[in-house]
């Protein structure tokens, strides 16, 4: 009898396996002309060889070998602030890196732990829709005009049934309304993936956001293709816009902000462009 996804335990070499490709895949991204190297000379690839992003960190090509193979290799905090310089990661990629490798960044605040009762209470003060977000993206507070505009948070009939809570990735992938609602669902539902990782970071192997990954990759082809470009974004604001059955079509400028003292919860602010235009 094979044993419940559920109950499997967690890959304790993940971590290290993610970490190597997440290199691996950066390094061929970054063209040597970039890292201010010569590209002269006949290449496999477009990318940086082992070789030059071993000297650019001041470590041995044997050992970004066995960092890429998913080796359990220690990397000192030094070495990865040096990675990240060299392959000239975001500050969204530097962090997934840090927390891959399981070390803290220097550069990033530390921030005390608090009670969030009063961001999650904070959404029924704005009149315009607003949610919170958990590390999982549960929706794990919404005030009614964010529920209205996501048509309930419904995501499909197996979720409810299980009791399953509101999930911003299940809505925007199982509920077959939310593709109609979102203006150019194909460009957002791949931002919102990368945004994802990049939040996920070093967790990926603890159980709620395994079990919510591989549920996700197994019903939704699409999801699990997007999920395998390894692609990182900082969740960035900007415009979003809706064409909702009942009301037509609304534009907001998205506004995401994190509590100082408990960063695992992100607000999430919807604000019309217009106010005058939307209340006409």
């Amino acid at each position: 009898m094979s044993t419940p996804a559920s109950t499997v335990p967690p890959d304790p070499h993940q971590g290290s396996r993610l970490l190597g490709e997440f290199i691996r895949l950066h390094r061929n991204r970054l063209a040597p002309a970039a890292a201010g190297l010569p590209s002269a000379g006949r290449r496999r690839a477009p990318g940086l060889r082992r070789e030059e992003l071993a000297t650019l960190c001041g470590v041995s090509a044997t050992w970004i070998t066995w960092l890429e193979q998913g080796r359990q290799v220690a990397a000192s905090t030094k070495t990865l602030e040096r990675l990240a310089q060299a392959l000239q990661l975001s500050a969204a990629e530097r962090a997934y890196l840090f927390e891959l490798a399981r070390r803290r960044d220097p550069s990033a605040p530390v921030a005390p732990p608090k009670a969030v009762d009063a961001v999650l209470r904070s959404v029924h003060a704005i009149q315009h829709p607003a949610y919170v977000l958990n590390q999982r993206w549960d929706v794990v507070a919404g005030n009614a005009q964010a529920a209205d505009l996501f048509l309930g948070w419904q995501s499909s009939s197996e979720d409810e049934q299980a009791g399953a809570p509101p999930n911003l990735l299940r809505f925007l992938f199982f509920n077959p309304q939310a593709r109609d609602l979102i203006e150019n669902w194909a460009m957002r539902s791949q931002r919102l993936v990368a945004e994802f990782r990049a939040d996920c970071g070093g967790r990926l192997h603890a159980a709620p956001l395994r079990e919510l990954i591989d549920a996700l990759s197994m019903r939704s082809p699409e999801f699990a293709a997007l999920w395998k470009l390894n692609d990182v974004q900082e969740r960035e604001g900007g415009e979003r816009g809706f064409q909702h059955p009942r009301q037509g079509r609304l534009v907001y400028e998205q506004l995401t902000l994190r509590a100082a003292l408990h960063p695992e919860y992100k607000l999430v602010m919807l604000l019309p462009l217009n106010p005058a235009e939307q209340q006409a």
